[in-house]
């Protein structure tokens, strides 16, 4: 049996970059989109149009457009938002649903995209960039970074319980762990956990504690790392300071 060609070795890490990728990197829209618009011979580089999603292009010097536009490099942006409960981490939704890019009406949020996800009925921290690098290096499992939640749930917290969630619980098939627990808060018949995650799995906080048998109330992530949410207000989005954004960047590079 004929073997199929090999496909050639990625260049060395550095300037180079297939083109869909190099697209994303400039801010101008997802990888898919790029390979969308690359199959439909609408990109062009140094004047040759290109149809091949899978073409090198050196980053410093290769001279990209799009439909005939020059494809510039977008200043890097890095926003925090406070998101509500009750929308969708998404661009848009199928069912109609308030999505947290409405919060982001007033910016122009067109090649913004959210690092990570909050369900539909958590709250707090949520970071957009239109930097993939420092998305993806913040979102990779490897970088383990901190993420801190208060969390309410429906009962008193006495130690045999924090004592379990510590240990870990394993749930659907998965083994999952805070690396960090404590008690905040009681009332009469609730209690608030602060809970710090260094994994990213899905729902993971609620599955904890379903396999206790307790309900989560609220959820609410109030820092990323170092960066708190502080005293933003709901629906609210700011900017991250420079130092801000050199102390994630710290995070990930360790």
């Amino acid at each position: 049996m004929a073997r199929a060609p090999a496909r050639p070795a990625a260049p060395p890490a550095g300037k180079r970059a297939t083109l869909p990728r190099a697209l994303s990197k400039l801010g101008f829209c997802s990888r898919t989109e790029a390979e969308a618009l690359i199959s439909a011979g609408r990109v062009a580089v140094a004047g040759h149009v290109v149809t091949d999603p899978e073409t090198w292009i050196d980053l410093a010097d290769a001279r990209i457009t799009v439909d005939g536009a020059a494809v510039l490099a977008e200043k890097p942006v890095y926003l925090m938002l406070n998101k509500p409960r009750g929308l969708v981490t998404t661009r848009s939704d199928p069912e109609g649903r308030p999505t947290v890019f409405d919060c982001l009406k007033h910016l122009d949020p067109a090649h913004l995209s959210p690092v990570g996800r909050l369900d539909k009925a958590s709250e707090g921290l949520l970071l957009f960039s239109n930097d993939t690098d420092f998305a993806n290096a913040l979102l990779d499992p490897k970088t383990h970074v901190a993420k801190t939640y208060h969390v309410q749930i429906d009962r008193l917290a006495d130690q045999p319980m924090l004592d379990a969630l510590i240990a870990g619980v394993h749930h659907d098939g998965e083994f999952l762990r805070a690396k960090a627990l404590r008690r905040l808060r009681e009332g009469e018949r609730n209690a608030w956990l602060e809970i710090v995650l260094d994994e990213g799995r899905n729902r993971q906080i609620r599955r904890m504690l379903e396999a206790q048998g307790i309900a989560c109330l609220r959820l609410v992530r109030v820092a990323i790392g170092d960066l708190a949410l502080g005293d933003l207000e709901k629906g609210a989005v700011r900017a991250l300071t420079e130092a801000e954004v050199k102390g994630l960047r710290r995070l990930v590079r360790r």
